[in-house]
């Protein structure tokens, strides 16, 4: 009975195979460039409706075999070109087809500009786009590390893994002016108060493309986006479905410089499935690990900040702060002394960035997403986003992050014109022990020996070394000697005992160094397009609502409450903000002017509401050419550490800026500068040198001390003004990006030092307080207070690129940046970092296929050298110039690309601010497997 229903079963196929065989024909042709006739290989040519398809030879020919009944719709593709559709009637004569090239760049449609889908051209501001296949031929090491070569992008490199973007100036290590959204939900580290890189971002298989503004956005996004945004979007589980994985192998620190050559490794996988046309899920997870680059700046800064006493021992100074060594910090580790009758400044001897910590970096991620789709307008879906990083930050100083966590979860909600999203992020620092380089050396100085018997110590070893017939400065080391003899080594059984101890203490006075963030924040938004009930006029409305849920460690954040009632020090506080907006668009001239008008008000809590108002103009002639104009009106308000900030580190203070935080202590309304406080004791030193009494010195310097005047924190406020042109000429190869933009700041966000004197009121009739200020120590309280500039600030720039494809499928990218600071209008006793290089420019040319399933990409990066001008260390910044290249070969037939490529290539070291780390070259072979691939 079996071998009977096989034999009807092999039958029916035989005749279904027959009837197929006998239905079958080929459709054959040449596809050529419609310009340069040119044979286009590897195009794709596919029966649209079906799965049938094939790809052209060298020669640009194809056959297909189909059994689509006549007449059928052709599809052709290829890299370069425009996707293009062909009828055919009959299979008598072979094909000739022409294609037509494309500029990616001018086919592009953004989201992120207005938040509703646009042409790049059309754009009412200026907005940059890396697209899927952008990312995939970059020699960048990751898509993160690509965004550097966008128009108008400066970098910042803190780590290997932790890598700041910024544009228009007043760049920083914490970037709390730039918005980083992934799929339009805010990456941020609460506590940190700025995204972690991409450290809880998609992987390399989820990223779809990353759109970039250069410049405010404040308007239509709140929430401090006024230095520019970069959205990341994914990949939609219903259009991108399989298996697709990822191995990168890596090496860095190849000339064993800093360290020996070190693996990078990075692995990742993704897993996308659809259930018809209703659920969809995907699931990525990634892992990487390496060595990061060396910090070890050892330029000495007493004299950078105007102290003088030491000037005669200018070449062997007893009180160096070396920028990358810790724990010898001339603003709270050094005294001055009194030796064989002369004024000395001597600091402690501190320890090099590269004895406190091993340099090894990881991140492990993993996010899930589930899509329902109720019909054809409505769905709901929910991410989960994990991230643990182990890596190099900074904010003043240099920061080991060891299992930083971040964790974000995400619902949003899609029917019709209507979008609502509820999202939840959490940090915890914890982990294995993330810790403050800098506590952490003085704090190990000061668990071998306290400070006043360590300064007793190096004074009897100075007066014994001058007794023996030393000089000063011989005498001098001797003192060090003598005072540091029993001191904890690196490398041995008691440094790394005490310093294991040191950097799991949440206690950074005098004892401990750990970070220990534990915030959280609350999300709730929404938008309405009213434009099918609106005819003629697009109109956009929104909101949001956030809320910051801090836990007191007792050290970074303390609760404001516990300053009136103790029983509050453990309980959680908040700080809340929202705001809402309307943005319209009209337009006129038979649509080649559109006009768009977006009003906004925010709140943050402790402060007024404040109005974001833009508006821009687009006119485009034709297709090709498009002029814009825009301006806008933007407000920032402090981050939770720039508001709440308590952290006492090492006798400094960093001090939030809030009435709410710091009121109680009086700083803002008794304290001096710190730049006349350095003038005034470089005076008294001189004088007592020249051999008059201390306290006449104190008397008669006392009037070079300066009080602040500063006052509690407001919102920094910027207006911007910008003009640009976008065009597609030479039959769409070349495109065209230019801008112009001037921004006026005003109360720029920043720390200002200050020393407030333990008694005494400053300009009372009785004013005893320069005398505490000289003798220092615990005479005095330090802060590093966040408070507004007092300066007008104004700078302008301009940005231009070009995208050609002027060969067959060669293409050239170019661009540059021009910023620079326009006018200060007054003096200031911190006048706001501008820390950005005058130039940026960026050239790369590429084939995507100079020879069969073979592309190539190389870039070229440069930057002239400007001043850094940081809480850590200031500086000249040293122009640099990099190379990045790569090569890739796709195998089509089983779904794998192999890239092998290198970034700075020619392994020339540089820095990019002062203090950060040297950054050499990295080199590295990927492989990529995708049951997405097609033949391209």
């Amino acid at each position: 009975m079996l071998s009977k229903y096989i034999f009807t079963a092999i039958l029916l196929l035989s005749l279904a195979n027959f009837t197929s065989a006998q239905d079958t024909y080929v459709i054959s042709g040449t596809i050529r460039d419609s310009i340069n006739t040119q044979a286009v290989a590897a195009a794709a040519v596919q029966v649209k409706g079906t799965g049938k398809g094939t790809v052209t030879r060298d020669d640009g020919s194809f056959e297909l075999k189909t059994s689509v009944k006549l007449p059928i719709t052709l599809i052709i593709s290829s890299i370069g070109y425009r996707t293009q559709e062909f009828i055919v009637t009959n299979n008598s004569s072979a094909l000739s087809i022409s294609l037509n090239a494309d500029n990616s760049y001018a086919s592009q449609v953004v989201v992120t500009a207005s938040r509703i889908a646009e042409s790049i051209l059309r754009s009412p501001v200026t907005i940059e786009k890396l697209d899927l296949k952008t990312i995939k031929e970059s020699p960048a090491p990751t898509f993160f590390d690509a965004l550097e070569n966008i128009k108008g992008v400066q970098m910042t490199t803190l780590s290997l893994g932790y890598k700041v973007p910024n544009t228009r100036g007043f760049a920083g290590t914490t970037n709390s002016r730039f918005l980083q959204m992934v799929d339009g939900i805010d990456n941020i580290s609460p506590g940190i108060g700025a995204p972690i890189a991409n450290a809880v971002g998609p992987t390399e298989l989820d990223i779809e493309s990353v759109e970039l503004i250069p410049g405010a956005a404040s308007a239509v996004y709140g929430l401090n986006a006024i230095n520019g945004i970069s959205n990341m979007k994914t990949k939609d589980p219903f259009k991108y479905q399989g298996l697709s994985i990822y191995q990168k192998i890596g090496v860095n620190h190849v000339d064993g410089k800093d360290l020996s050559p070190s693996l990078y490794k990075e692995s990742a996988i993704r897993f996308a499935k659809a259930f018809g046309k209703k659920f969809a899920f995907k699931i990525n997870a990634s892992y990487s690990e390496g060595k990061d680059w060396v910090a070890n700046n050892q330029h000495d800064q007493y004299f950078d900040v105007g102290n003088k006493t030491n000037a005669s021992l200018a070449g062997n100074n007893p009180a160096a702060d070396l920028i990358n060594r810790y724990g010898d910090e001339y603003n709270s580790d050094l005294k001055t002394l009194t030796l064989g009758g002369k004024k000395y400044d001597v600091s402690r001897t501190g320890y090099l960035e590269s004895e406190l910590t091993d340099y090894s970096i990881r991140n492990a991620k993993v996010d899930a997403a589930l899509i329902y789709r109720f019909n054809s307008t409505t769905s709901l879906s929910y991410t989960y986003r994990l991230g643990t990083v182990s890596n190099f930050y900074q904010r003043g100083n240099r920061i080991r992050l060891d299992g930083e966590q971040i964790q974000q979860h995400v619902a949003e909600l899609k029917h019709n014109n209507l979008t609502l999203k509820a999202y939840y992020t959490k940090e915890n620092t914890g982990g294995e022990g993330s810790f403050n380089m800098r506590p952490l050396g003085e704090n190990i100085d000061l668990a071998f020996k306290k400070p006043t018997d360590w300064y007793n110590d190096y004074t009897t070893g100075f007066n014994n070394a001058m007794a023996a017939g030393s000089s000063i400065a011989n005498a001098h080391d001797q003192a060090r000697a003598f005072a540091d003899k029993g001191r904890y080594v690196p490398g041995t059984a008691a440094f790394d005992s005490v310093k294991n101890q040191i950097i799991h203490t949440n206690n950074w006075d005098t004892v401990g160094a750990q970070l220990l963030l534990k915030s959280a924040f609350v999300h709730v938004e929404g938008q309405y397009d009213w434009a099918d009930l609106i005819p003629g006029v697009q109109l956009l409305t929104g909101f949001n609502y956030r809320k910051y849920i801090v836990t007191p460690d007792g050290n970074e954040y303390v609760n404001p409450s516990s300053f009136v009632d103790v029983k509050q020090t453990a309980a959680d506080f908040y700080y809340y903000s929202y705001g809402g907006f309307i943005q319209g668009t009209k337009k006129l001239l038979n649509d080649q002017l559109k006009l768009t008008a977006s009003f906004r008000v925010d709140r943050s809590e402790y402060f007024d509401p404040k109005i974001n108002p833009r508006i821009a103009v687009v006119y485009s002639p034709n297709d090709n050419n498009n002029f814009r104009v825009s301006f806008q009106n933007g407000y920032r308000f402090p981050t939770l550490f720039e508001g709440f900030a308590y952290v006492n580190n090492g006798g400094v203070r960093r001090l939030g800026g809030l009435r709410v935080i710091s009121e109680h202590l009086n700083v803002f309304e008794n304290s001096y500068l710190n730049t006349s406080v350095t003038n005034f004791k470089n005076a008294v030193n001189a004088d007592v040198n020249a051999g008059v009494n201390q306290n006449t010195a104190i008397q008669n310097e006392q009037n070079l001390l300066t009080k602040s005047t500063y006052d509690y924190l407001k919102p920094e406020h910027l207006n911007s003004f910008e003009a640009g042109y976008k065009a597609v000429l030479f039959d769409s190869r070349l495109f065209i990006d230019v801008d112009y933009y001037f921004n006026i700041y005003d109360n720029f966000i920043g720390q200002l030092d200050v020393t407030q004197p333990y008694k005494g009121t400053i300009g009372s009739a009785n004013d005893s307080s320069a005398y505490y200020v000289y003798t220092g120590g615990k005479q005095v309280s330090k802060y590093k207070m966040w408070t507004n500039s007092k300066s007008i600030i104004s700078n302008q720039g301009v940005d231009i690129g070009i995208n050609y494809n002027f060969y067959k499928k060669f293409n050239i990218t170019a661009n540059a940046s021009y910023a620079a600071l326009a006018q200060v209008t007054s003096s200031d006793a911190f006048t706001p970092a501008f820390n950005t290089p005058e130039w940026i420019t960026n050239i790369s040319i590429g084939n995507r296929e100079v020879i069969r399933n073979t592309g190539f990409n190389i870039v070229w990066h440069w930057q002239n050298e400007f001043y850094w001008s940081s809480p850590l260390a200031n500086g000249i910044v040293a122009a640099y110039n990099t190379i990045d290249a790569q090569v890739n070969y796709r195998i089509p037939n089983i779904g794998t690309t192999l890239k092998l490529g290198g970034s700075n290539i020619l392994n020339t070291y540089h820095t990019q601010y002062i203090g950060g780390p040297q950054i050499g070259g990295l080199y590295y072979v990927t492989l990529v497997f995708d049951t997405n691939f097609k033949a391209k």
